[in-house]
């Protein structure tokens, strides 16, 4: 058992030592957590939390597919939710109660089946509703503030809130919630439609997706952020810039950005985690040279750079 465990308190969860991250992200990249925790419920959260020492680091990782975990690894503790936070249900009428480990097009499929339209989005959304919530995830002219009613979630100290979405400080890609909160649970509200209404565009939206992004790739959906939010006269879009600067298909290593949708990063199978962040680095720097703008990235970093 490692100094750092013994610092943990109990839980009826599971700790794992220095735990490989990669093939739990959708880059396949990165080194391992110096510990994994995956909690058995809330209960089992709250806990660790509350018990946790301040100086320890705690990071969540949801579903991954919009994170990149750097080479050394992660320090401290890492939490994965497990399936008792992945539960979806319709509660009542046009509502809907999605637990944050819940993958966002699961949340579309119950939507769908339950006859509440607004949330077909989800379908094109990588990742889960804990991500979703974090940075107002969104595609196709919907966002996750649309449909949201409240969420739920835990802070450093294990403290449970319970937020309306209006005191989110939503706004495009971005949320104002605190970074140590951790999400675990979320209510939705949609309208009342026929089910295989619902179903035929989300049909449209995967249809959509299929034909213009590498999603069977190794990828991690947009890497930065548009520099204009939708709806801007003349938006300027981030795969744009990445194209007019050279950089759609340009390799470091294994990585580079995609040839079919430039926003998208792409391991080849052989990159490394620093590859990827240094074909997102290049772009950012020749782009910022080229146009002033300061493309800031959506894709998640955690860890450190180098081994040890």
């Amino acid at each position: 058992m490692s100094d750092l465990v013994r610092k943990l308190p109990a839980v009826r969860g599971k700790y794992l030592e220095n735990a490989p991250l990669a093939d739990m992200t959708w880059l396949r990249v990165g080194g391992p957590a110096e510990v994994l925790f995956l909690p058995a419920d809330e209960a089992d959260l709250a806990r660790f939390l509350a018990e946790t020492p301040d100086e320890i680091p705690v990071h969540i990782l949801g579903a991954g597919s919009n994170t990149l975990v750097r080479d050394g690894g992660v320090p401290g503790v890492v939490v994965r939710l497990t399936a008792p936070f992945g539960k979806v249900e319709a509660i009542s009428g046009t509502r809907l109660k999605a637990g944050a480990a819940a993958l966002d097009k699961k949340v579309a499929q119950v939507a769908a089946k339950s006859g509440i339209a607004g949330m077909e989005f989800f379908t094109g959304v990588p990742g889960a509703i804990g991500g979703a919530i974090r940075m107002n995830a969104g595609c196709y002219g919907t966002e996750t503030r649309d449909v949201l009613i409240e969420a739920v979630a835990l802070d450093r100290a294990g403290r449970r809130f319970i937020v309306p979405v209006q005191d989110l400080g939503y706004d495009y890609r971005h949320s104002e919630a605190p970074e140590d909160w951790i999400f675990v649970e979320a209510l939705f509200e949609g309208v009342p439609e026929d089910p295989a209404t619902i179903t035929a565009r989300m049909d449209d939206i995967t249809a959509r997706r299929e034909q213009t992004q590498p999603i069977r790739e190794k990828t991690s959906g947009s890497t930065f952020k548009n520099p204009d939010p939708p709806g801007t006269l003349n938006q300027r879009k981030a795969w744009q810039l990445i194209d007019q600067t050279g950089w759609r298909g340009r390799k470091i290593g294994g990585a580079c950005f995609s040839t079919q949708h430039a926003n998208f990063l792409i391991n080849d199978g052989t990159a490394s985690a620093a590859d990827l962040e240094a074909v997102g680095e290049g772009a950012r720097t020749d782009i910022k040279a080229a146009t002033g703008i300061d493309l800031h990235w959506e894709v998640r970093r955690i860890g450190v750079e180098t081994a040890k």
